[in-house]
């Protein structure tokens, strides 16, 4: 701790045969120098660890204004100054967030659909994380740096945190939620576990429903690759034969519009006592072949994009901020993409002509076993109906006991102290 000697004069210590004018002179001189005491020490406290120390070395030790430094010290600085602290990396950070969240998925003290939840906000946040914090590292990648906070080394390492955390988030929602919710009697039926009378149903469905809001596009030069919005739903398809006007056409795309509901609950008459229900995606898979009437499906895929999102708007640099939002948001679905997701059956044949379609690296790709969305299922606990033990009890607001309904509430400042709890 470094100190700052103050040897104070008291009158009453002056020699006896000190005249008035002495020690007036005497005692302005303390008082001056009490100031400039002062003053070093305001200084001493604003500055930093090695400031300090060499600003301690330039100090007159002879003259009383700075003890001598210890060496110790100046050790410590120098080590300081040649090994500076490493920081925790912030999107690592993030993804170490995600994990702690996806931990809460297999806490067995917490109930099953209340776990389903936590699984589907991992793939909230996760989205998020793509949209605002991975265009630096992919930007890294793509042009070689390596010195700075983002390398390609930092873009390998969080691209690989991120792929191991999917691959987790898939396993526990298949091996581990919707098996254990199945012996419930919750199920998410795929087509193959559909009864004959399920798929009847399902069929009518999908004429009704799904059918008149989907558009197949085959892709020719006359129909390029379609405008893929952020985050939006999509399947693409490799088709054999020719179309009824002759033209050969082996890639089509189908958009999924969002106003379809990505969960449907079949009716309790054909679901044998239990609740099931089905993905929009299964409903989809089954039923592709009636969209191309006439052409043979030879593979397919569910797929979804990841755009960056990040507004970046200069407000010094606009006259109309509210028009610059504007414009922005309109092109704010349709920024650079960053990630690609398709299901784990893709062929490497459609996932190569994706990623050349969306100018994404081979890092960028997803493979999943399962929904490209888990975030949907998130409506599956306000669907199941009468398992009230699988979901947290629900918060029942009360009113405060210090206070009266209709009485003042600043009244009763002014008499107590009132505690409130606020729930987040």
């Amino acid at each position: 701790m470094l100190t700052i000697k103050n040897p104070t004069i008291n009158p009453v210590d002056l020699e006896p045969n000190t005249t008035k004018a002495e020690a007036d002179r005497t005692l302005i001189g303390q008082a001056e120098s009490d100031k400039a005491i002062t003053s070093q020490k305001k200084a001493v406290k604003t500055l930093s660890v090695k400031t300090l120390a060499v600003k301690t070395l330039a100090f007159n030790t002879t003259e009383g204004n700075m003890p001598e430094t210890k060496p110790t010290l100046i050790k410590s600085v120098q080590r300081i100054s040649s090994h500076p602290v490493k920081l925790l990396d912030r999107d690592s950070s993030i993804l170490s967030f995600n994990r702690r969240v996806l931990a809460l998925a297999v806490n067995p003290d917490y109930p099953l659909l209340e776990r389903l939840k936590f699984l589907c906000i991992v793939s909230a946040n996760l989205d998020e994380f793509f949209e605002v914090r991975m265009a630096s590292q992919l930007e890294a990648l793509r042009d070689k740096d390596q010195k700075g906070p983002v390398t390609i080394k930092s873009f390998e390492l969080v691209s690989a945190e991120a792929h191991a955390l999917v691959d987790e988030q898939y396993h526990i929602f298949n091996h581990e939620l919707m098996p254990a919710l199945a012996k419930l009697g919750i199920q998410l039926l795929s087509n193959n576990e559909r009864s004959e009378t399920q798929k009847r149903w399902v069929a009518s469905y999908f004429e009704s429903d799904v059918k008149p809001l989907l558009v197949p596009v085959a892709l020719d030069p006359s129909h390029p690759f379609p405008q893929v919005a952020n985050k939006s739903l999509h399947f693409i398809v490799e088709l054999g034969g020719k179309d009824a006007f002759g033209r050969h056409n082996p890639i089509a795309i189908v958009r999924v519009p969002r106003v379809l509901p990505r969960l449907v609950a079949l009716p309790s008459k054909i679901s044998n006592k239990q609740q099931c229900f089905v993905s929009l995606t299964s409903i989809i898979r089954a039923h592709l072949s009636d969209l191309f009437g006439g052409r043979e499906i030879l593979s397919y895929s569910q797929f979804r994009v990841t755009r960056h999102s990040d507004m970046a708007v200069d407000e010094d640099d606009v006259s109309n901020l509210r028009t610059a939002l504007r414009q922005e948001l309109v092109y704010r679905p349709y920024g650079e993409a960053i990630r690609l997701e398709v299901s784990h059956t893709c062929t490497e044949t459609l996932a190569k002509f994706l990623l050349k379609q969306f100018d994404l690296p081979i890092q960028a790709l997803y493979r999943v076993h399962g929904p490209v969305n888990l975030g949907r299922l998130i409506q599956l606990p306000d669907l199941v109906v009468n398992e009230e033990e699988l979901k947290f009890h629900p918060f029942n607001p009360v009113w405060p006991r210090q206070l009266k309904a209709g009485e003042s509430f600043f009244t009763k400042l002014k008499q107590t102290d009132v505690l409130i709890h606020q729930p987040i």
